[in-house]
């Protein structure tokens, strides 16, 4: 019974990440949990409420046949198991307290199939609304024969995991798209520049997927609203008006198309 208990909780823990965070989670000391890891120990009937209670289980589940686990773990919905919606929503609560250095505006910069050998700004914000941490985004596009102009909208929620943000956005324009984007900031006390990918639908010449290095740079505070929109737009690869730093990271695009 031991055996399968440390196995199953092993397993727990290849899917949840760091054994520390976990630890400090549950409020179980780091040396007491290799014990349980390792089948050395078994917990008390309070730690295994609690270490049950963290990962969403019954106690009775935790000592399950670690086969039976294995296939409870991967199509069993948990007892007591959230709402979709309250499932999807879960990673984006309680984000407030963390996200909070992250709030403000960005030019957030990448290269799209969209406008070939160019790099596209668009305006970001991140703001705190009803405890959730928001983004919203204006892109603002035309060629330079102004024969074409795209005006996008976008708005979503962002999740610090690890010391990455993760963040989903939709299109607000019907049946518009979902778009995914992963950043991370080189130096954490560095928030000037976030760097990552982004992953989309293009817009013209055929609407297929891409993937392609996305890179977001702060805006100070003492920008207007107004200035920030006027710096969208898409920009030729050595304009003058794109920062060195930013021309730098997306010098190799590494765009990965989607099957047309």
């Amino acid at each position: 019974m031991s055996e399968s208990f440390s196995e199953n909780l092993r397993s727990l823990c290849a899917e949840h990440g760091s054994i520390s965070k976990i630890c400090r989670d549950i409020g179980l000391n780091r040396q007491q949990f290799n014990r349980y890891l390792n089948g050395t120990s078994l917990p008390s009937a309070h730690n295994l409420r609690r270490i049950a209670r963290h990962f969403g289980m019954t106690e009775t589940q935790l000592f399950s046949d670690s086969s039976a686990f294995e296939t409870l773990l991967r199509w069993s919905p948990p007892e007591g198991e959230q709402s979709p919606s309250d499932a999807f929503l879960h990673p984006f609560k309680d984000q407030k307290k963390r996200l909070k250095r992250y709030l403000g505006f960005y030019h957030s910069y990448f290269r799209t199939p969209s406008w070939e050998d160019q790099i596209f700004c668009s305006l970001v914000r991140i703001a705190e609304r009803d405890g959730l941490v928001t983004i919203q985004s204006r892109e603002i596009a035309a060629s330079p024969d102004h024969g074409v102009r795209q005006i996008s909208r976008y708005e979503g929620l962002v999740s610090l995991r690890g010391n990455r943000l993760f963040i989903t956005e939709h299109e607000r324009a019907a049946e518009g798209s979902v778009a995914q984007t992963i950043l991370f900031s080189a130096h954490r006390q560095q928030l000037k520049y976030l760097r990552g990918m982004t992953m989309g639908l293009a817009w013209r010449p055929y609407p297929h997927p891409y993937a392609a290095k996305a890179i977001w740079k702060r805006l100070d505070e003492r920008v207007s609203a107004r200035e920030a929109l006027e710096g969208c737009g898409i920009y030729r690869f050595n304009s003058p008006r794109i920062d060195p730093t930013v021309r730098k990271y997306l010098s190799v695009p590494e765009i990965i198309e989607g099957l047309r």
